[in-house]
């Protein structure tokens, strides 16, 4: 079992970047898949983006548009996203996800959830 625990959450102007990370605890980091949800209010979680174990490999939500990047430090047990151009749709409370046995576009597939962290841009 892994503990997750998001950070670097806040509010922000059109425009803008912020950086969360996801923290993970409990058995090897490195064996997990990882990624980030998000949902808005009233809406659905959405697929935001995944990296494999390695890092070698990345998958990204189709609004993402070269706007978000992912990655991991296995040495460290934390995943993080870089979120560059952001814009005011991308309010949401963003989850940071882990699963052992791959990567999906689809909530359900993924086990483990932190708690989330909320990201308001303002335009």
């Amino acid at each position: 079992q892994v503990q997750l625990v998001e950070s670097g959450g806040g509010l922000v102007q059109a425009g803008g970047s912020l950086r969360l990370s996801c923290a993970a605890s409990g058995r090897t980091f490195s064996s997990y898949f990882m990624g980030w949800f998000r949902q808005a209010p009233g809406k659905e979680r959405e697929f935001v983006a995944a990296i494999n174990r390695n890092g070698g490999g990345t998958a990204y939500g189709d609004f993402v548009k070269g706007r978000f990047s992912i990655s991991r430090d296995n040495a460290k047990n934390t995943v993080y996203m870089q979120m560059n151009s952001l814009k005011p749709e991308d309010t949401a409370v963003y989850y940071c996800v882990g699963e052992e046995g791959g990567m999906s576009f689809l909530a359900t597939s993924w086990r483990y959830w932190g708690q989330g962290t909320q990201v308001t841009v303002s335009s």
